[in-house]
């Protein structure tokens, strides 16, 4: 984030300590929030956008940590913390806690930046044609159904059939648990397509960080896009992906790292990116699973680009590994929300799905061949091509949050390898406590 920062934590902080820690509030009776959406400014506006951007990156590296060692991408030691190689990888009798930081962090965070958006919704609602014109209106809004779709997706990741409260606008009552992820992908897909109709047409005039060439109206529709080929894809409806996919940057030949990210800096007032650490620790490490290595092709090139080998091997409660995860190389160092390639293997997975073999076999083929690979030799078959296509994700896409559900959307997390006697794998996230209680 940019020179907003400093002023935006302070309006987040403030929004967070009002509120109940999600989305559905049922009171905005602060002087913060007051004041901003009965008349706000288009300083105020551009704050609450700025706000819901960084926001997002609130405990993202809790959400991909946790992802990561339960799906066997990684394993997370910390001197600190030894609920990463417990309760995460059900050690003993270990379960998965409803109420501690690996699962409530998180969570709240995504449901805290629902209520910014729906905030931003009300204030746009209020908005002189002075401050802001009707296409420039569109933008805010478009934005910000986008950001809650996109958010809402991220927390029924966690928790799947044990279920999410869909967000409700600001002063409506609290939602029910609804404990089919896919009416609740279907609700965030709703909200993308509401944030689709509002960015048609629409015109952008607030700052974004992270969103590169995608800042512009148009950008942002293919921001949605993207997001809503990933839903599509987790729902099965292939040939909706595939539309979204054409509305989306998606590019069989372009970049493979064009996309959309969570910007962070060493800066004063803003957040460093602590996915990193220095490679060759000891006291906090995230090295990838050893079967990382050993279920990898022997040229391919995301081994060495993704994870780097350690001077001497990391331990702890049993485990072991010597490969530190590079992926991001300093505390400045950006996260992907979706890339470019990450939508090639949407295309290739939508395409086996409806039998174009050939089509999907040319979309594994430009990512094979951009890892150092030779052009895909095996049975043309669906069994096959799908056991291809998720070899791909998981390299591809390592620490990026896709491992554990692509296991858990195709039955495979039985696959998963179990490291220690006891050892579990989680299907799901129980729901946090703190909604039981409402």
């Amino acid at each position: 984030m940019k020179k907003h920062i400093s002023i935006i934590s302070i309006f987040f902080f403030l929004l967070g300590f009002a509120a109940c820690q999600k989305g559905e509030i049922n009171s905005l009776n602060t002087p913060v929030v007051a004041g901003i959406t009965a008349d706000p400014s288009k300083s105020d506006l551009f704050n609450l956008v700025t706000g819901a951007e960084s926001g997002m990156r609130f405990n993202m590296a809790v959400y991909l940590d946790g992802l990561g060692v339960i799906g066997r991408e990684i394993y997370r030691f910390s001197g600190a913390e030894p609920r990463y190689t417990t309760d995460l990888l059900g050690a003993g009798t270990k379960v998965l806690d409803n109420n501690t930081f690996y699962l409530t962090n998180p969570w709240n965070s995504r449901y805290q930046v629902m209520r910014q958006c729906f905030i931003l919704l009300d204030a746009v609602k209020n908005t002189r044609s002075a401050v802001a014109t009707d296409a420039q209106k569109k933008a805010f809004s478009g934005f910000a159904k986008t950001i809650i779709g996109y958010q809402l997706l991220l927390n029924i990741n966690m928790t799947d059939s044990n279920g999410a409260r869909i967000p409700q606008p600001n002063g409506s009552p609290i939602g029910p648990i609804i404990t089919d992820p896919g009416a609740v992908m279907d609700a965030a897909l709703k909200f993308l397509d509401d944030g689709k109709a509002d960015l048609t047409g629409a015109e952008v005039i607030f700052p974004l960080s992270g969103f590169g060439n995608y800042s512009n109206a148009a950008g942002l529709l293919k921001f949605n896009r993207a997001i809503t080929a990933r839903i599509y894809t987790y729902r099965k409806n292939w040939t909706a992906a595939l539309t979204a996919l054409n509305e989306s940057f998606f590019n069989l030949n372009g970049p493979l790292n064009d996309g959309v990210y969570h910007t962070f800096s060493t800066n004063g007032g803003d957040i460093a990116n602590t996915l990193f650490l220095p490679p060759n620790g000891n006291g906090e490490v995230r090295v990838a699973h050893p079967a990382f290595v050993t279920d990898a092709l022997p040229t391919d090139d995301r081994v060495s680009t993704k994870t780097a080998l350690r001077n001497s091997s990391a331990s702890q409660s049993g485990l072991s590994g010597n490969r530190d995860v590079i992926i991001w190389s300093s505390l400045n160092s950006p996260v992907t929300i979706i890339r470019n390639e990450e939508l090639i293997l949407i295309y290739a997975e939508a395409k086996i799905q409806t039998g174009s073999f050939p089509d999907a076999i040319v979309a594994l083929n430009r990512i094979r061949v951009s890892h150092n690979l030779t052009p895909y030799a095996g049975a043309v078959t669906f069994n096959a091509l799908i056991n291809e296509l998720l070899y791909n994700r998981r390299y591809s896409l390592f620490m990026e949050g896709h491992r554990w559900i692509d296991m858990r959307r195709y039955g495979r997390l039985s696959q998963l390898p179990i490291d220690r006697p006891g050892d579990d794998v989680w299907a799901r996230y129980p729901l946090p406590q703190n909604e039981n209680n409402q």
